[in-house]
């Protein structure tokens, strides 16, 4: 007789949220130190077409260039992390992986050569493409008909925004961080998806 298949522990509902809340605890952490300790820790950020600074794909988005600038990003940052964290603190930190190195990629590659790129808006704009796209990800039609509410009230919370900083961005704020972290989060709802229940491989005695 075939048992039945062993299902890895879920995460607990307060559980999931966790991930973002210590992703954002970090950047504040980090920008406390560079508040106190001397130099400044944005040159370790991404700097366009410097094949050294290549590392700013991870570090870039912990890094901002003032208190303001991290401000700015904490609350979007908070809410949109949160909502992809819904499907488990795995998938959270996937998305943000993908997000990153996609978000990074284009930024690299499309600012001008030399140009020093910090801030979290590339995961900001990632957690909102992926909230949006994750519509049109498989899936069933209830969890899917649930995504599009979602989508709605981020769309309406944060589209005029995610708008603006993409074709309205003004002298220093990077358009290709925001326009590339939101394909980033796009590939991610459509390509880091979860194996479906139950599609593991049978325990036989």
């Amino acid at each position: 007789m075939t048992a039945p298949a062993a299902r890895a522990p879920r995460t607990s509902s307060a559980g999931r949220f966790l991930a973002p809340v210590l992703l954002l605890a970090l950047m504040w952490a980090i920008q406390l130190l560079d508040a106190l300790l001397p130099g400044s820790f944005t040159g370790w950020g991404l700097r366009s077409w410097d094949l050294t600074k290549l590392p700013g794909l991870v570090l870039g988005p912990l890094l901002h260039a003032n208190w303001a600038h991290l401000i700015s990003n904490s609350i979007p940052l908070l809410v949109l992390g949160c909502l992809v964290a819904v499907e488990g603190a795995k998938r959270f930190w996937a998305v943000t992986g993908i997000v990153a190195v996609v978000g990074g990629a284009g930024t690299w590659l499309l600012n001008a050569p030399g140009t020093l790129t910090v801030g979290a808006s590339v995961l900001v704009f990632g957690y909102f493409g992926c909230i949006v796209m994750r519509v049109f990800a498989p899936g069933r039609i209830s969890l899917r008909l649930a995504y599009a509410a979602i989508a709605v009230i981020v769309i309406v919370l944060y589209g005029t925004t995610v708008l603006t900083g993409i074709f309205g961005a003004g002298a220093g704020v990077s358009w290709q961080a925001h326009l590339f972290g939101a394909i980033g989060g796009g590939v991610a709802a459509l390509g880091a998806r979860r194996p479906a229940r139950g599609s593991g491989t049978p325990v036989r005695p």
